[in-house]
């Protein structure tokens, strides 16, 4: 039978891309002189630290990160920015934002809910972190990713693993 999986995965390479210009131009700004605004992508935690010297230099790095990574064609809401501003030692203070990776169990379930609510001749099975949907014909499943680009609209989700 055919199937697809529905996946929530980021490309690290756009991200990294995007943290590095956010390092550069973070260098060479002027009011980012001598201050210790950074910007740091830690891979294996799937983390984003910012370091600034106040609230307000961490919202000015906030934006020149974000603007980065949409050029890069990052989706932004693959980002949890941390509520909390961390205090490191002096007037230094630390922004986490994490990197959404897989699909969580409550959005899959929107994910099946909405497959079953448009009536289409496909199933859906939740596996781990990927939804797998199946049916009987390619033009089914066409139409299922579709309807969840339309239903789903805010979750960046992405499509592959297609079989015949």
């Amino acid at each position: 039978m055919p199937s697809f999986d529905t996946k929530l995965e980021p490309d690290m390479v756009k991200i990294g891309h995007g943290v590095d210009n956010s390092k550069k131009e973070i260098d060479t700004r002027f009011d980012f002189k001598g201050t210790s605004a950074s910007v740091e992508l830690k891979t294996k935690e799937k983390e984003i630290h910012s370091v600034g010297d106040s609230d307000f230099q961490l919202e000015q790095i906030e934006a020149v990160l974000y603007s980065k990574l949409t050029k890069q064609g990052v989706v932004i809401s693959f980002l949890d920015k941390n509520d909390k501003i961390e205090k490191l030692g002096g007037d230094k203070v630390r922004q986490v934002y994490k990197i959404r990776s897989g699909i969580d169990a409550e959005n899959a379930k929107k994910i099946s809910n909405a497959i079953k609510a448009s009536k289409l001749k496909v199933q859906s099975s939740i596996q781990g972190d990927v939804v797998r949907i199946t049916g009987k014909n390619r033009d089914d499943l066409q139409l299922a990713i579709a309807q969840l680009k339309k239903d789903m609209a805010d979750l960046p989700l992405s499509y592959d693993n297609f079989r015949d």
